[in-house]
């Protein structure tokens, strides 16, 4: 009776087979990204690694549910899998890291997971934490008065939510009952620190009833009740009932960052308890039962190891940023020439 639900839950949710694919897909390329990036780091070919492990069902289940014709995204730092599922590239992700001339998001001028992508919709990111959660609801607020029927998404850490701009933003996207869907990512750690020094209440959304708004905690290394929980609140958005507070229960396989010791503040047992929990693993079942088996998965697999393999090598052969550009998008023109001359 089991494998019967299961089998058949992709289908009660709306999702083909396809579907199914394009997930895993998405998943386990940002899974042989962040691999092979940390390994780049650690022979020093790049200086500065933020890792996406464990947070790849939460955020591609969330990017199933965003219209990519219409939506707004403003991600973290961490939304390497979220951007992926959007259309970012293998080689866009590899230009980035190395800081070549380009690199979509910035030209070569900021550090890897600040993504940044107009034509995909995805608005620039910024590395002081909190400060897109008010950006985000510019964009609703914008949506809203042209009319463009956008739902805008932001995406953080339960860090970010002790930051007095995640606060203000979640008021005023609820007083104007704006097109909004607030997406944290609790991964139980802001950086060293545990979620209970940084909130007393027992989960991020508990917090969304002094808005007046709806607080939804997900099991965020199940893809499919990522997906689930985006759609309807993306629903409510676009029907003019405001906004959601959706918060992902994930967890962070590698450190904070490439220059983080995790070792400080967390054992190797927990670590390993939560990889059984693995996100990916999780979806392999969703597969198993959608009969897309193991030998199509590997072939899968394959195909994304070689597509990796040569964006590295096409990534690391391109162009570095020229030093004479460095003023470019800093500075109007004409008042760079003069200062020059």
């Amino acid at each position: 009776m089991a494998t019967a639900v299961t089998a058949s839950r992709h289908l009660a949710l709306g999702l083909g087979e396809t579907d199914l694919v394009a997930m895993y897909r998405a998943m386990r390329l940002t899974r042989l990204l962040d691999q092979r990036m940390w390994q780049m780091n650690r022979i020093g070919r790049a200086p500065f690694v933020i890792s996406t492990g464990g947070h790849e069902g939460a955020e591609v289940g969330a990017a199933w549910a965003i219209d990519r014709r219409r939506d707004w995204i403003r991600p973290y730092y961490r939304d390497l899998a979220l951007c992926l599922a959007l259309g970012l590239t293998a080689l866009e992700t590899f230009l980035g890291l190395f800081a070549k001339a380009e690199d979509p998001a910035s030209g070569g001028r900021q550090m890897p997971g600040h993504f940044s992508d107009a034509g995909r919709r995805i608005f620039t990111c910024s590395s002081p934490v909190g400060t897109q959660f008010p950006q985000g609801v510019g964009l609703a607020l914008a949506a809203r008065t042209l009319g463009t029927g956008a739902v805008a998404w932001t995406f953080g850490g339960e860090g970010a939510t002790s930051t007095g701009d995640w606060h203000e933003a979640m008021n005023f996207a609820s007083v104007h009952k704006l097109p909004w869907v607030c997406v944290i990512e609790n991964n139980g750690y802001a950086i060293s620190e545990t979620a209970a020094k940084q909130m007393v209440v027992k989960n991020v959304a508990d917090r969304a009833v002094a808005y007046g708004m709806p607080g939804v905690t997900v099991d965020g290394m199940d893809a499919l009740a990522a997906y689930e929980a985006a759609r309807d609140a993306r629903a409510r958005a676009a029907r003019g009932d405001g906004p959601t507070l959706l918060e992902y229960r994930v967890y962070r396989y590698m450190p904070h960052t490439s220059d983080d010791d995790d070792r400080k503040y967390r054992t190797r047992e927990e670590i390993a308890d939560w990889r059984r929990r693995d996100p990916i693993d999780r979806f392999a079942e969703v597969l198993d039962a959608a009969g897309i088996d193991v030998a199509r998965r590997a072939e899968i697999d394959a195909a994304l190891q070689a597509e990796v393999d040569a964006a590295l090598d096409e990534a690391a052969g391109r162009a570095d940023p020229r030093p004479e550009d460095g003023d470019r998008h800093v500075y109007a023109t004409r008042l760079a020439e003069g200062l020059r001359g």
